[in-house]
């Protein structure tokens, strides 16, 4: 693994259930990201993920890619374009920096109005994949 090389991509339907089981999972039971009438009364046109899904999402495409052993040290994400209930968000991740069994993935995840969530994760590799 070196600087430069991309991970697979990771195509996740929006389904409502994940939406709003996200929201349930994370405990996070603002109106918005599951009661699709009070999402409209505040400017939305449907509910919306939230960010703890999000970035179990984003750990979730490191983890699948550096498998089980990996370990995550720090996640910075920022969100963008929020994610809807039938859309479908795309993430891609490309590694910028691997030194001493760590490597920093710069992901970018993106939906059909823009990107949901970009940043960089820092990862720890076992000593076998470093």
């Amino acid at each position: 693994m070196k600087a430069g090389d991309e991970l697979p991509t990771l195509t996740i339907p929006l389904t409502r259930t994940l939406i709003v089981a996200g929201a349930v999972a994370s405990r996070d039971y603002q109106d918005v990201h599951h009661d699709a009438e009070a999402a409209q009364q505040k400017g939305s046109p449907e509910i919306f993920m939230n960010i703890l899904t999000t970035n179990g999402l984003v750990g979730r495409y490191i983890t699948d890619h550096f498998g089980p052993r990996c370990t995550l040290r720090k996640v910075a994400i920022r969100l963008g374009a929020p994610n809807y209930p039938g859309d479908t968000m795309v993430l891609n991740g490309t590694v910028t920096e691997v030194t001493d069994g760590t490597a920093v993935v710069r992901i970018v995840g993106a939906n059909g109005i823009g990107h949901h969530v970009t940043g960089t994760v820092t990862v720890s590799l076992p000593e076998d994949t470093a």
